[in-house]
């Protein structure tokens, strides 16, 4: 059984391991084919309960939610080829970002954590950390998927 943690303590983690300036954990919610902020270390630019149907590009979605594959963009250009909002996370310095799938037990993807940094922040051992840290918020991811499910379906 894969160890728990709040998303609170998963962000020190993420911090401690391998260094973080902008943290935020989005569950998957597939009937709508929306993301929707389950922790976020910026609440004022991205709050917690926000929802995006996917303001990302194609290839995104095919990566880590479809392929189930860590997205690397180690660069400011990366990160304008595939989010909408990159003019924030530019005000923020963050010029690298790592998306890595939170998979439930039955291997569904429950959620994604976006972690980014600094330009040149991270590499190929920070995807393979990050994605050792990812099951910690499956627990947490899942019950909010499950939560979510059930309010939407009742609308």
């Amino acid at each position: 059984m894969t160890e728990k943690c709040t998303l609170e303590e998963l962000e020190e983690k993420v911090r401690d391991s391998i260094g973080v300036r902008l943290f935020t954990v989005l569950a998957w919610i597939p009937d709508r084919r929306a993301l929707h902020r389950a922790h976020s270390s910026h609440a004022e630019q991205y709050p917690v309960g926000g929802e995006k149907t996917v303001e990302v590009a194609a290839g995104w979605l095919d990566r880590c939610i479809e392929a189930k594959e860590p997205y690397f963009g180690p660069n400011p250009a990366a990160v304008r080829e595939i989010f909408a909002d990159h003019e924030l996370i530019e005000s923020l310095h963050c010029g690298s970002i790592l998306n890595v799938p939170v998979l439930g037990e039955d291997d569904e993807v429950l959620g994604v954590l976006n972690i980014l940094d600094a330009e040149g922040s991270y590499d190929d051992e920070s995807i393979i950390v990050a994605s050792s840290l990812a099951p910690l918020a499956a627990s947490s991811l899942r019950e909010l998927v499950d939560r979510l499910s059930i309010q939407g379906s009742r609308t």
